[in-house]
Formats: structure tokens, C-alpha cells, sequence
């Protein structure tokens, strides 16, 4: 008996604590994160979709190819949130007060496999990041910028911006190598 209200007491505790941490995604940075989570989503959708060979091709000439967009999207959703001073994981290599660290993450070689899962990794990374900034500190000036007068929130605009930049031009490098991304079947 005593397991049974044990389990029913935990039960009671989970979906209590449900809503609670869905009330923390309110406000901007709310607004946000469910914004990243949806590109993240259609990002991986396409990664998860082009075989080996599309991740080499490119559209012309000094161009990213689909495998250097995927992975210039890791490297920046490790280095955007370290600009605001959320140190990216040390593997990475990558500090906010260096974008040449950036660089030369972006220069690591990768399988197909390999850059699906750092991209998975840099958007959970990502989202943590977001979710620890409060919206009454997004009009203070990042920690690691060297913009004059720009903010925390500017920051993360300019983050959430940037995804949806290359997932438009992961939609072009598709439809160019006839795919169809997954969510306009």
C-alpha cells in the first residue's frame, strides 16, 4: 500500500511540475524558443534526409556546401550564446571572445552522421542557453560582444534570424538536388 501512494504522490509531483516549467517559457524568450524548436525541427528534418553525396554538393564556386551549412549552424549555436557568456561545451573549442575558435570548428571534419548529432547537440545547447536568460536581463549588454550598444536581446533576435536565414538556404540546396523537405509533403 505504502509503494501505492508513493507512486501516486510522484504522479501527483510530475504533473504539477509540467506546467510549472511550461509558465518559465513565457515572454520573449518564450516567444523564442519555441521559434528555435520549430526550425530545429525542419533542420534536422532535411539533415536527416539528404544522403552523404548532397552534403558535398554545392551551388557554385567559394560557396558553403549543405555539409558546411550544417555545420556553420552547430558552430554558431555554440558561439552566440557564448558571446552573451553561456561557455559552449569545451569539446567545442569555441569561446565567445574569439570568432576565429569558430572557424576552426567549422573546419573539423565530419561524416553525415557525425554532423547530424553535433547539430542535435548544438540546438539542445542552444535551447538550455536561451531558457537560462531572463527577460528582465535582455536589455544588458552581452558579456562577450564587441558590438557597441546591442543587447542580450538583440543577441538572441539576431540567433533565432540566423536560423531561419540558412534553413532558407537548406530549402534551396534541397529542392536543387530534387527534395523535397519533409514538411511540405
Amino acid at each position: 500500500m505504502r509503494t501505492l501512494t508513493r507512486c501516486s504522490t510522484l504522479l501527483a509531483l510530475l504533473v504539477t511540475v509540467t506546467p510549472l516549467q511550461a509558465q518559465d517559457l513565457e515572454g520573449v524568450m518564450g516567444d523564442l524558443i519555441r521559434d528555435v524548436a520549430t526550425v530545429e525541427s525542419k533542420i534536422l528534418g532535411l539533415a536527416r534526409m539528404m544522403p552523404p553525396t548532397v552534403y558535398e554538393w554545392r551551388p557554385a564556386k567559394g560557396v558553403r556546401s549543405t555539409g558546411e551549412v550544417f555545420v556553420h549552424i552547430a558552430g554558431d549555436n555554440y558561439f552566440l550564446p557564448a558571446l552573451i557568456g553561456v561557455p559552449a561545451p569545451p569539446d567545442t573549442g569555441i569561446d565567445g571572445r574569439d570568432n576565429t575558435t569558430v572557424a576552426a570548428f567549422e573546419a573539423r571534419a565530419m561524416t553525415r552522421d557525425q554532423i547530424i548529432a553535433e547539430l542535435s547537440k548544438s540546438f539542445a545547447f542552444l535551447k538550455q542557453a536561451m531558457s537560462g536568460t531572463l527577460d528582465a536581463t535582455l536589455a544588458s549588454p552581452p558579456k562577450n560582444s564587441t558590438r557597441k550598444k546591442t543587447t542580450v536581446r538583440a543577441t538572441w533576435i539576431a540567433t533565432v534570424t540566423h536560423l531561419h536565414e540558412h534553413l532558407g538556404q537548406l530549402i534551396a540546396y534541397a529542392r536543387s538536388n530534387d527534395i523535397t523537405p519533409p514538411w511540405s509533403k
